[in-house]
């Protein structure tokens, strides 16, 4: 298994204690993975009804006037979370069809439930206030009612609620990424808007004609993880990236100390060569006393750091006194070099 489905699997079996909560996380799936048949009939005429509700997805008029609800998903474990809500909720049992073959989101379905008991999918769309009191209904795409998530405790269960219905991880052994997609913005800014409120910032970016609730930041995905209750899942994801920054971390330090050891190679060569040119052009003796001795240090030490080559001196110079001699020998070199070439 995934660790998409590892941390979907923790989800499945957290259910909210409170009844305000069960609702909140209902209200995300059905937000994400529910849509509607048939129209309903109100005190207003036909027309009206239908101007009214001409959202409605699948629109299907059937012989009882009434409205049915769906719930799919690709994913079985949205449908095993919807059932269970259901029923600690609403005391509604109901079926789960897994050869449905609608799409959703353009995706295939590969199991779904259905409400079809009039006072059943009142009672439902009510409660996660996709119904008003007169019956009417509010398109499943829109933002939900900010009633449903006035609580930090319903925030959490519907961002649960929604990585259920419409999100996946990245396995974090490779990279770090979290995305939930949504159907059109609002739902997105939703999304995004009660994450801020647990200080976590999410980016939105279109996928075709989706727009994608994303996080590429380890630190975001562990709160996110934190913030649905998937304790489990974010133990085992702080373990890998303890063990990816560890890893990075030693990683850094080889190449930077390889880059020190390959900058001392290089300079120690440089002031090798300068001095063998002092002394084949110019002599060593001639040479002030303190470069002289410096010069002679550094050849009979040419792999040595500044440090241990200031030791060898007499008396001994610190690290910043060993590169102003040597720099002052370079030159020296330099302007020899300068004058052969005029010759």
């Amino acid at each position: 298994m995934s660790f998409s489905g590892t941390v979907k699997e923790e989800l499945l079996k957290h259910v909210p204690a409170a009844r305000h909560c069960q609702i909140a996380e209902l209200a995300a799936i059905l937000h994400f993975c529910g849509h509607y048949e048939g129209l309903q009939e109100t005190a207003e005429s036909t027309a009206g009804a239908e101007e009214n509700l001409g959202f409605v997805q699948n629109a299907e008029k059937n012989s009882k006037n009434t409205v049915k609800l769906f719930v799919q998903a690709e994913n079985e474990t949205v449908i095993r979370k919807c059932f269970t809500l259901l029923k600690k909720t609403f005391n509604i049992n109901t079926s789960v069809n897994e050869s449905f073959s609608k799409k959703v989101a353009g995706r295939s379905s590969s199991c779904s439930i259905l409400l079809d008991d009039p006072e059943e999918v009142r009672q439902v769309l009510q409660a996660t206030k996709f119904m008003d009191k007169e019956g009417r209904l509010c398109d499943l795409r829109e933002p939900v009612s900010a009633l449903i998530v006035k609580n930090a405790c319903c925030q959490r269960a519907f961002l649960r609620g929604a990585f259920l219905a419409a999100g996946s991880m990245s396995d974090p052994e490779k990279s770090y990424h979290l995305e939930i997609v949504c159907t059109n913005a609002g739902q997105a800014e939703q999304i995004c808007s009660i994450l801020l409120l647990f200080q976590v910032e999410a980016r939105i970016v279109q996928r075709k004609k989706y727009q994608i609730v994303y996080m590429k930041d380890g630190a975001g995905i562990s709160d996110f993880l934190n913030i649905v209750e998937a304790h489990v899942s974010l133990m085992t994801f702080e373990n890998y990236r303890i063990v990816k920054e560890m890893r990075n971390s030693v990683n850094r330090r080889v190449n930077c100390e390889t880059a020190n050891i390959s900058k001392t190679v290089s300079a120690s060569t440089r002031q090798v060569d300068d001095i063998l040119y002092l002394k084949q052009k110019y002599g060593l003796a001639n040479l002030p006393d303190n470069l002289r001795e410096m010069a002679e240090v550094r050849l009979a030490n040419p792999d040595a750091p500044l440090r241990e080559l200031g030791e060898y001196l007499n008396p001994p110079v610190g690290k910043s006194g060993v590169n102003h001699r040597l720099r002052k020998l370079s030159e020296l070199a330099d302007r020899l070099r300068e004058v052969s070439k005029e010759q």
